[in-house]
């Protein structure tokens, strides 16, 4: 098992989107990515996600519309204890030297920190938080 900081940066192969700080979140089940204007399309028989990625305040920001084929619709209980339904996207991402194949839901996260936050179902059996240190991977 690898330890990992409370904050590591992480790499969004697929999407293109470099060195993005996320939130290791062992009382999260599922991992979130920031995203607004998000809409489910059909096309040819299959569902999209249409959403734009990060805040135009952000480095990293495009003003670009990404689509991705739909994975699931969950239902998820946020931090405030209210349910909402989220869609999610499969995508990998690199995360210090390997690239993991990761499941986000979708959220609008401007009022959060950090645009990605990383759950449970990511972390078990793969990482150790060490909360006391940020950063443990990205550096390595």
């Amino acid at each position: 098992m690898q330890t990992i900081g409370r904050i590591e940066k992480v790499n969004l192969v697929d999407l293109g989107f470099l060195d993005l700080d996320s939130k290791i979140d062992s009382g999260a089940s599922t991992s979130a990515l920031h995203a607004q204007n998000i809409k489910k399309v059909k096309i040819d028989d299959k569902y999209y996600v249409i959403f734009r990625m990060l805040d135009k305040s952000h480095p990293s920001y495009e003003d670009n519309d990404i689509k991705l084929p739909l994975y699931k619709i969950k239902r998820v209980k946020s931090s405030n204890g209210f349910t909402q339904k989220r869609y999610s996207i499969q995508t990998r991402m690199k995360l210090g030297k390997k690239i993991y194949r990761i499941e986000f839901t979708l959220t609008d996260r401007k009022d959060m920190k950090y645009p990605i936050l990383l759950g449970t179902k990511f972390l078990k059996k793969k990482f150790l938080i060490d909360v006391s240190n940020k950063f443990i991977i990205s550096s390595q």
